[in-house]
């Protein structure tokens, strides 16, 4: 793996320096406003819950331990995320198919509607903020955070020491 002044001695300090700041300043401003979308459902989900039900609806039923894995995250975490999302009825827990001493969690019909809604209001919000933008700069500007967040992701898994999973 290329040591940190490998990676910066082929690339313009400046363009960097600029780079992380928007990054911080993305930060920052996603978390105050927290990306909830515009309207009545504006702020009404918070992030971990719309990851959870976002996976859940996208990928199907599946266990603690897929959700997990498939979210970069710790078992007991999802299992803490979960637990008020079937409180309110947004996810159910069902036997597994094919092993019935297993769980699997999915998307409820009522966690399916309040996703919808949910989704909705992020919708108008993103095209509120990209209204000056043609598709073309929506579209690139997609594929690149996608990217960016794929290498932030590798990077991340790279640097954490790999421990007991749970």
């Amino acid at each position: 793996m290329p040591t940190t002044s490998d990676m910066t001695t082929h690339t313009d300090p400046a363009l960097l320096d600029a780079l992380q700041h928007q990054v911080a300043v993305f930060a920052r401003r996603a978390e105050q406003s927290r990306l909830g979308g515009v309207g009545q459902a504006r702020n009404s989900m918070d992030r971990a819950a719309y990851l959870l039900l976002n996976r859940l609806d996208q990928e199907g039923p599946m266990g603690v331990k897929a959700l997990a894995a498939g979210m970069g995250i710790d078992s007991s975490t999802v299992t803490r995320q979960v637990a008020p999302l079937v409180d309110a009825g947004l996810v159910s827990r069902a036997t597994h198919p094919e092993d019935g001493r297993a769980v699997v969690l999915q998307l409820s019909e009522r966690g399916r509607a309040r996703l919808d809604e949910v989704r909705t209001s992020r919708r108008a919000l993103m095209a509120l903020v990209t209204e000056q933008w043609s598709e073309e700069e929506r579209t690139a500007f997609t594929a690149l955070l996608t990217r960016f967040n794929a290498s932030l992701a590798d990077i991340t898994a790279s640097l954490t020491p790999a421990g007991p999973t749970s």
